[in-house]
């Protein structure tokens, strides 16, 4: 069973030993937790794919303390990444730029960009000080799975290969970063998250959107499924007819909840995108552990937040368990 401590001085330290020999933590942050390594030790990184059964070919996020490390990793960067970084950070905003040397390619899968952020949680900011290095801290899941917003969370997905998991609480935010990269000198979002792609444009202008997944991402989140429960997961809208029997929702709104299904979670009475991501990933756990043979989600307004909630509910929808199982 793995420890989970609270995020006391001695703790902090205790996790940040166990990084510098090249164990591995895990972390709350404001987006999700993460499962944290050392991001200039390639032992560390091979640790991290090993441990969540993440293909080698997606790129990790290297998170740092301070502004300074971004010119010890980067080159090349951009004055709309500079302006972003003062806007956005500390914050749920994840940079696509030209790597330096120092940067192993296991943390970059081989490309010549490293996608970086500097968290807001006080106790990723804590570890990250004691550690006196970069961490890479992809979600404390197992690959492809819902995501974890809290500590128990990681400790019902891992009982090894994790030194520790420090207990911050639940995650303010609940979805991953938004990842902003450049092409041919213009900014592309490379995935929807936690700063509204709105709220970017504000600050740099019209921001790209990336139009179809690659075969080699460019940073996490980018494969054609990903953030799937264990319960195979369809998109559903208000007047669908049922399609099983033994089914939960997973919805938003002011209005009652629809009848007919055996377990409902309401992302947001209220209608509030920013309530409705902080709760997407704990509502989708609890469904994931309700016994349904099918989960049911309903498509959110597709601006602000709702964009990144979206993202993931399709994907969690394209899962490959979908297409085979016949369950939904």
């Amino acid at each position: 069973m793995i420890p989970i401590l609270s995020p006391t001085p001695d703790n902090i330290r205790r996790a940040a030993e166990a990084l510098r020999r090249g164990s591995l933590v895990a972390m709350p942050t404001e987006t999700v937790y993460g499962l944290a390594g050392d991001a200039l030790n390639p032992k560390a990184l091979a640790r991290i794919f090993e441990v969540k059964r993440r293909p080698f070919f997606d790129p990790l996020i290297v998170h740092i303390s301070e502004r300074s490390w971004v010119e010890k990793l980067c080159h090349q960067i951009p004055d709309g990444a500079r302006t972003l970084m003062e806007r956005f950070w500390p914050g749920p905003l994840t940079l696509v730029l030209a790597k330096r040397d120092i940067v192993p390619d296991l943390a970059t899968s081989g490309l010549d960009t490293v996608a970086v952020r500097m968290p807001s949680h006080p106790v990723a900011q804590a570890l990250l000080q004691e550690a006196g290095t970069p961490l890479a801290a992809p979600s404390a899941n197992p690959f492809g799975r819902l995501s974890p917003t809290c500590a128990e969370h990681v400790a019902a997905d891992f009982s090894d290969g994790i030194d520790c998991i420090l207990d911050g609480g639940p995650c303010a935010v609940g979805v991953e970063s938004t990842v902003i990269g450049w092409e041919d000198g213009k900014p592309l979002l490379l995935r929807a998250g936690g700063i509204a792609l709105e709220a970017i444009e504000v600050v740099i202008g019209k921001v790209l959107e990336k139009t179809s997944a690659t075969p080699v991402p460019q940073s996490p989140g980018n494969l054609p499924w990903h953030y799937a429960p264990r319960t195979p997961l369809e998109l559903w809208n208000p007047g669908d007819s049922l399609l099983r029997a033994n089914s939960g929702l997973l919805w938003f709104g002011t209005e009652t909840a629809p009848r007919g299904f055996v377990h409902t979670e309401n992302l947001s009475p209220k209608e509030n995108l920013q309530e409705a991501a902080a709760n997407l990933f704990s509502a989708l756990h609890r469904l994931d552990h309700a016994g349904l043979s099918c989960i049911y989600a309903q498509i959110l307004p597709d601006v602000g937040l709702g964009r990144a909630i979206n993202d993931r509910l399709r994907k969690a929808a394209a899962a490959p368990h979908l297409a085979h199982e016949g369950d939904c």
